[in-house]
């Protein structure tokens, strides 16, 4: 408990700049009503996603070369949607906001990677939490409805991972587009998108997400694998694949000793 709270003080600092660091922010001060500003072009966007990611290289350097304890969690509910297999020897659960700029970056560099060398090969089970930040992304909400709503006719994944990809495009025509293109029964999908059915799901994802101290997306998780919890480091932002693969390396040689 006593090094988790280290880590949580050390994480402070870092979680309130973390729109400069790789991971969207939770809190965010509201925007005066105005016209909208012109929407920045794909390559822009990226350019500074770019940015962003640098300097997060940069603060996590600085903080391992203090060497400060990572900040750690214990998730004890393990439901809900889940890649790999359930006696996977490792867990991760991502808290995730399917149109926050950092997780669409996670998304387009790192999981396709992870998913290959560590979910396909039966080494790490992977659970997804909604954290949609709807005071800052307006399709947030939407965009988690719109994935429960596909799982109902088995597309979870696919609803999910689309939407995330593509986050900078979402509006509710590009989530219907998505819906015909996943052969999606349409009366049936919008009728359960329009609704609120899933929402104290979605609400509770977000509550066990604040409860653990996450204040921004994407937020993971890791740890080893239990019937019950997962308990171990947490990591913020859209960091590389080799931060994970070697995380996950140091974990899975804890379960051989």
């Amino acid at each position: 408990m006593k090094s988790f709270q280290r880590g949580f003080a050390v994480l402070t600092p870092v979680l309130t700049m973390m729109s400069l660091l790789g991971a969207t922010v939770l809190a965010q001060a509201p925007t005066a009503q105005a016209q909208p500003p012109q929407q920045p072009t794909i390559q822009q966007q990226n350019e500074e996603i770019l940015k962003e990611l640098r300097a997060i290289r940069q603060l996590l350097e600085r903080l391992t070369q203090a060497g400060q304890p990572p900040q750690r969690a214990r998730v004890e509910n393990l439901k809900g949607y889940s890649l790999g297999k359930d006696d996977a020897p490792l867990t991760m659960v991502e808290f995730t906001d399917l149109q926050c700029p950092f997780c669409r970056q996670f998304a387009l560099t790192t999981f396709d990677q992870l998913k290959r060398d560590w979910i396909d090969r039966g080494m790490l089970r992977y659970i997804s939490r909604d954290f949609p930040i709807d005071t800052s992304h307006a399709q947030a909400m939407n965009a988690a409805r719109a994935a429960r709503c596909a799982g109902e006719q088995g597309k979870f994944w696919e609803m999910r991972m689309s939407l995330m990809r593509n986050a900078n495009l979402l509006t509710p025509d590009y989530i219907a587009k998505t819906a015909a293109d996943l052969k999606l029964d349409p009366k049936t999908f919008t009728s359960c998108a329009a609704s609120s059915k899933y929402d104290v799901d979605i609400r509770a994802d977000f509550r066990e997400g604040m409860q653990l101290g996450v204040t921004g997306t994407p937020t993971f998780v890791i740890g080893v694998s239990t019937p019950s919890a997962v308990e171990g480091p947490v990591l913020v932002g859209a960091m590389p694949y080799a931060e994970f693969d070697a995380r996950l390396k140091d974990l899975l040689d804890t379960t051989k000793k």
